[in-house]
C-alpha cells in the first residue's frame, strides 16, 4: 500500500490551504465571484480575460486559474472558440444546491461544534463585525463578503476538507439567487439575520453540536421562503 506524501503525520488542511479564497493568489478569484453573485458580471455575460485583468489588477494566469476553478464551481462556462460566460441562473440547478446544503451544511456545524479552536471561533464572530454599517449603508456588496467569510470559516471549522470543498461552491450558488431577494429585505430582518448567524457561533463555540446543527436547520429552512421571492424577481 502506497500513500501521498505528507498524507500522515501533516495537518489535513494543506490541501485546504491551497484551495482556501484568502489566498492572495485567488484575489482575482475573489473579485470575480462576488461580481457574479451580485450580478455586476451579469448572467450571459462573455468574459475576456485580459479585460478581466485589467478590471481587477490581475495577471492573466490568476484570471485563468479563477476561471477554471468558476467553471467547476459551474458559476461561468467555457467552450472552445466560443469562450467563457457568466452561467445562467437556474432554478432546478439552485433548487439542487440547496438540497444537497440541507444535507452536509447541519453536519458540517456539527462537527465545527466538535472541532473548532480559538481561531476559528474568532474567524466566525468577526465576519460580521461590520454588519451594522453595511445593512444601515445597504451596501450589499459587503453584506455579501461577510456572509461568505461567516460560511468559508465554518466550513474551516468543521475539519473536513471533502465536506469543505462541496459546500462552499453550493453556498455560492445559494447566494447568486439570495442577492435577487436581498431588496426586499428590511434593515430589521437583515439584522436578524445576522444574530442568528452569531447564535450559530454561540453553540459551536458550547461545543454544542445538536444545538448548531438545529439551528443551521432553521436558517435553511428560512431560505425556502427567500428563494420564492427570489424566483418571482429573476
Amino acid at each position: 500500500m502506497s500513500f501521498r506524501a505528507g498524507s500522515i503525520g501533516a495537518s489535513p488542511w494543506n490541501a485546504f490551504e491551497d484551495w482556501s479564497p484568502k489566498l492572495l493568489k485567488a484575489k482575482a478569484y475573489e473579485q470575480i465571484l462576488l461580481d457574479i453573485i451580485l450580478g455586476e458580471l451579469a448572467p450571459g455575460v462573455r468574459l475576456e480575460e485580459a479585460a478581466l485583468a485589467k478590471r481587477y489588477g490581475a495577471g492573466l494566469a490568476g484570471v485563468r486559474d479563477a476561471l477554471a476553478r468558476l467553471a467547476l464551481e459551474g458559476l461561468v462556462v467555457r467552450r472552445a472558440r466560443a469562450g467563457t460566460t457568466v452561467s445562467l441562473i437556474d432554478l432546478d440547478d439552485v433548487r439542487q444546491a440547496m438540497d444537497a446544503r440541507r444535507l452536509i451544511e447541519p453536519h458540517c456545524a456539527a462537527l465545527a461544534a466538535s472541532h473548532a479552536g480559538p481561531n476559528d471561533i474568532a474567524a466566525l464572530r468577526s465576519a460580521f463585525d461590520d454588519a451594522a454599517r453595511a445593512i444601515k449603508a445597504r451596501d450589499i456588496r459587503a453584506i455579501v463578503d461577510m456572509d461568505q467569510r461567516f460560511h468559508v470559516a465554518m466550513a474551516r471549522a468543521c475539519r473536513n476538507t471533502t465536506l469543505a470543498r462541496i459546500l462552499i461552491p453550493l453556498q455560492h450558488k445559494a447566494t447568486r439567487f439570495w442577492v435577487y431577494s436581498m431588496k426586499d429585505d428590511t434593515p430589521a430582518e437583515q439584522l436578524e439575520e445576522v444574530r442568528r448567524h452569531l447564535k450559530i457561533v454561540d453553540l459551536i463555540a458550547d461545543h454544542d453540536a445538536d444545538g448548531a446543527r438545529a439551528a443551521v436547520v432553521a436558517i435553511l429552512s428560512g431560505f425556502s421562503q427567500t428563494a420564492k421571492r427570489a424566483a418571482n424577481a429573476i
